[in-house]
């Protein structure tokens, strides 16, 4: 008998707590969310799959010489698994839009409001002294950066200045992500005419090889010398890019897009999932992230769609304002989002390759936005 009871006390089941048992239903959530619904599956899966086994008790898998621990130190410190997943989304990037149209570059920029915008926010609320919402500079900074809808960025820019919100702000990050279909077309549709969101824009320019060549390398020399923490992250975007284009390394350019961004990004969703454990991630602080990260994101997609309708007045080849709220970096989802809802108020309408322009525009300034914030909080 007194062996049965040991038995029974060694297992998780006699030492998991409610925290943990809402912790596993969440993560179960973010796993169904991605299985059924299609949101954002390759990272929310094994985000999911991380925060169940960092729920279980005993097993101790996110701390100490647990596994999941073991492959955070490697990856998240040292910051090698955003750099790595940024290698992979330059291989996979078409800059050709946004060279084609160069004023879709002021979108990106402007979609970026909501993160300098919700920094300013979250101090405020900091500043009001109440329990659980006391947020740092460096805490606020790291919240912000979650308006770029740009999961990698903010990993990068958390692991920097507050690693103990990496949980809470990269679910966050890539929970809005997944849920672009679903928070982005309101505040288009609030902001914009049905005419306005039927504007028909001219087809887009060929851009040549050579183009395509020099801008990876231009932007990696002028943005590591006008903001080196910035260098990191736009450096390994533009060497994927470069991969891409110079037509004589597809071996590294299809490693980078397929093999090593997949390997990359099963890590990076299990160590992130770790931290969603119940004494980490069930607090008020985090309820305040989650909805800051929101207030970030919808600020960073108007923004986006206020500064088309700004251009407007003073261009003669009118831009179609929907293409402004895919100036958040979320690639290509944010961009599918404003052709969808292109095509409902004209059908003939095809907005896709126009949008690109500001979406990969948009990785380009969260990447800048990040290394702003390392430069004057870090």
């Amino acid at each position: 008998m007194e062996k049965m009871l040991k038995l029974w006390q060694s297992t998780g089941l006699y030492h998991i707590e409610p925290g943990q048992l809402l912790m596993i239903a969440v993560c179960l959530g973010l796993i169904y969310l991605a299985i059924k619904k299609g949101f954002e599956p390759l990272l929310l899966i094994p985000i999911g799959f991380g925060g169940l086994l960092s729920n279980i008790p005993v097993a101790n898998m996110a701390e100490g010489a647990g596994f999941l621990h073991l492959i955070y130190e490697v990856g998240l410190p040292t910051s090698i698994f955003p750099l790595l997943i940024f290698l992979g989304v330059g291989a996979m990037t078409d800059f050709g839009p946004m060279l084609a149209n160069p004023k879709t570059l002021l979108l990106g920029a402007a979609a970026q409001f909501g993160i300098f915008g919700t920094l300013l926010g979250a101090l405020a609320i900091g500043s009001l002294g109440i329990p659980g919402m006391e947020f740092t500079l460096k805490e606020a900074a790291s919240i912000a950066i979650i308006g770029g809808a740009d999961g990698p960025t903010s990993i990068f820019v958390t692991s920097k200045l507050a690693p103990h919100l990496l949980g809470p702000i990269a679910v966050a990050a890539y929970t809005y992500m997944a849920l672009v279909p679903l928070i982005q077309p309101p505040i288009m549709r609030a902001l914009t005419t049905k005419e306005e969101r039927a504007i028909v824009m001219s087809q887009l320019r060929p851009v040549s090889q050579t183009e395509k060549i020099i801008f990876p390398l231009v932007l990696c020399v002028l943005v590591g010398l006008l903001l080196p923490d910035a260098a990191p992250l736009v450096g390994m975007f533009a060497l994927g890019n470069l991969l891409r284009e110079a037509g004589v390394v597809e071996r590294l350019a299809d490693t980078s897009r397929n093999a090593l961004i997949n390997i990359v990004t099963i890590f990076l969703g299990l160590v992130v999932g770790s931290k969603l454990s119940a004494d980490s991630f069930l607090q008020v602080k985090t309820l305040g992230i989650i909805m800051l990260g929101m207030v970030a994101f919808c600020a960073g997609t108007a923004a986006g769609v206020i500064m088309a309708k700004i251009m407007n007045m003073f261009s003669k080849n009118k831009i179609n304002p929907l293409i402004g709220s895919a100036g958040v970096s979320a690639v290509p989802m944010a961009a599918r989002v404003s052709n969808k809802v292109g095509l409902e108020a004209n059908p003939q309408n095809f907005l896709l390759m126009h949008a690109m322009g500001p979406n990969v525009a948009g990785v380009i300034g969260s990447a800048v936005a990040a290394g702003v914030l390392l430069s004057f909080v870090g």
